[in-house]
């Protein structure tokens, strides 16, 4: 799996809407082909310990 399926497949998986985007005909391909594969618990686990807390646009409960 590459590194942006395993990111579609964790959010997925932690029940988050993804809206994958790509013009190439084979990231296109790999973006449906996450559900073919789970990630285990500790895999979840790990990714989700990754987060800084950091965001890359504006944080939605704190607008207006």
């Amino acid at each position: 799996m590459s590194p942006a399926q395993v990111v579609l497949r964790w959010h997925l998986q932690s029940g988050n809407i993804v809206i994958p985007k790509s013009v190439t005909p084979e990231r296109i391909r790999q973006n449906l082909d996450v559900f073919g594969f789970e990630l285990s618990d500790a895999d979840m686990s790990a990714i989700a310990g990754l987060d800084r807390g950091l965001r890359t646009g504006p944080d939605p409960d704190t607008l207006n």
